[in-house]
């Protein structure tokens, strides 16, 4: 996926992710419209990944969750979401970043609720073994080979 020989970019014109998204269907309409550009991927990078994200109006960057062992970090460069993590919400704007250590449960989501776009950079580690809990969902997921792998809460797959 790397692009040989690419040293810059502009990163709003780099290629929206290919992959389809990865959560069941019954669960992949809440962020419907989310559009990823893969930055890091284009370099080459293994270790972590970088992506620069845009979420329509009722978008969310994600069900709301935590890793077992990846960090993940945003910094807001247009829009104000609404940040929800364990702690309740709270309304982010441009230049604000926010930062989930691995391991400590609190689950995170990013919700855009107005009526104009938001853009972000989001930034993960690629640990691998890494597991994700869903406290509002009947979801799992376990990161092996460089691949999700999701299941409900019980074990069984999707």
């Amino acid at each position: 996926m790397a692009t040989e020989g690419l040293i810059a970019i502009n990163a709003d014109e780099a290629p929206l992710r290919a992959k389809p998204l990865v959560y069941p269907p019954m669960l992949a309409a809440r962020v419907k419209g989310r559009e990823k550009r893969p930055l890091g991927d284009l370099f080459g990078l293994s270790n972590f990944g970088v992506n620069l994200t845009r979420l329509p109006p009722g978008a969310a960057s994600s069900l709301r969750h935590a890793h077992s062992k990846q960090d993940e970090f945003v910094y807001i460069l247009q829009g104000n979401p609404t940040l929800q993590t364990d702690e309740g919400k709270l309304e982010l704007s441009p230049g604000m970043c926010a930062g989930f250590r691995a391991g400590t449960g609190n689950a995170h989501s990013l919700i855009n609720e107005t009526p104009e776009d938001v853009i972000y950079l989001e930034v993960g580690d690629k640990s691998a073994g890494d597991e994700v809990s869903y406290p509002e969902d009947d979801l799992c997921a376990r990161y092996v080979e460089g691949v999700w792998a999701f299941s409900r809460k019980d074990g069984t797959p999707y």
